[in-house]
């Protein structure tokens, strides 16, 4: 009988504690994250793909019929585009956005001369994307 109620003992300290820190990192207040969406522009062609960096970490590689879709941190961000495969000339073309709290950003891929390029379409306040709701 001993192990089994030093084991319950030792989970009914280590419980109060994992709460507080749980509660604590909530309690800080960090800003809500803001959506990020990547598309493809309808003719990028069917053997073309993107590759997309934030902030120089790889995030995704964009292939026909797909996005991206995720949560950024609020702050400023700079989004990196290049073509995938990287055959010949392949240059990485950067935009910088600042994401703001809750908002929603979209982008498309666009390709022109050997090239891929962001072209910021909308930013959708919490409020904008409620009313877009089906």
């Amino acid at each position: 009988m001993k192990p089994r109620h030093s084991f319950v003992s030792k989970v009914l300290l280590i419980l109060p504690f994992a709460c507080a820190i749980s509660i604590s990192t909530v309690a800080q207040g960090s800003p809500p994250p803001g959506r990020l969406i990547v598309e493809r522009v309808p003719n990028f062609g069917w053997n073309r793909a993107f590759h997309l960096q934030i902030d120089g970490r790889p995030a995704a590689n964009i292939v026909q019929g797909h996005r991206y879709d995720g949560w950024v941190p609020a702050g400023r961000h700079v989004l990196t585009v290049s073509k995938v495969p990287r055959v010949g000339y392949a240059e990485q073309i950067s935009t910088t956005v600042n994401i703001q709290p809750g908002w929603t950003y979209v982008f498309t891929a666009m390709w022109d001369s050997n090239l891929v390029y962001l072209r910021g379409l909308e930013v959708l306040s919490p409020g904008e994307l409620w009313q877009l709701r089906p």
